[in-house]
């Protein structure tokens, strides 16, 4: 509401900040939050009623000094969800590609990733199986897959991780 609009002796609405952000505080503090790619950074940036003209020029200062660098960011984000999350290759191609991280640079950093899906997979499947003891092993075998697909891993390196992982025969 502007004060044009507002009646003398009407207060400012709870929603409505006393000073409003500029568009490269928002991006600051945003950025503050956690890391974005620029990509995200735009888009919360327009949603926020900030013209196209002034985001590209903030989020372009803010490329410069290094604050905003999609290369960086998809390269750490890549490593936290193959290492904390142990996550598969198609995973973590869908996170970065809804973090709006251009293919290009989705195809530079998984090319420059360890190519150890089975390994991450079975390590995974082990630490889960463990917790599986007591059911069915079909149950398990079945619950573990899902759980693996779920996580990226393709189907064929799912069942394998879970076969070893819960000492199955193969039943093909």
């Amino acid at each position: 509401m502007s004060e044009a609009t507002r009646s003398p002796g009407r207060s400012r609405s709870r929603g409505e900040p006393k000073t409003p952000k500029s568009c490269h505080e928002r991006a600051l503090g945003l950025l503050a939050v956690r890391p974005r790619s620029r990509r995200e950074l735009e888009q919360r940036l327009t949603a926020a009623g900030f013209e196209a003209d002034e985001v590209a020029d903030v989020l372009g200062r803010l490329e410069r000094v290094g604050l905003v660098d999609d290369a960086d960011f998809a390269r750490r984000l890549a490593e936290q969800q193959f290492v904390h999350k142990r996550a598969g290759r198609r995973a973590v191609t869908s996170a970065l590609m809804a973090k709006g991280v251009a293919p290009e640079l989705i195809e530079t950093v998984l090319a420059a990733a360890p190519d150890d899906e089975e390994s991450r997979a079975e390590d995974l499947a082990r630490s889960k199986a463990l917790r599986m003891g007591s059911l069915d092993p079909v149950k398990a075998f079945n619950r573990l897959c899902g759980l693996l697909m779920r996580r990226g891993y393709a189907p064929d390196v799912a069942r394998r991780a879970a076969r070893h992982a819960l000492e199955v025969e193969a039943e093909d």
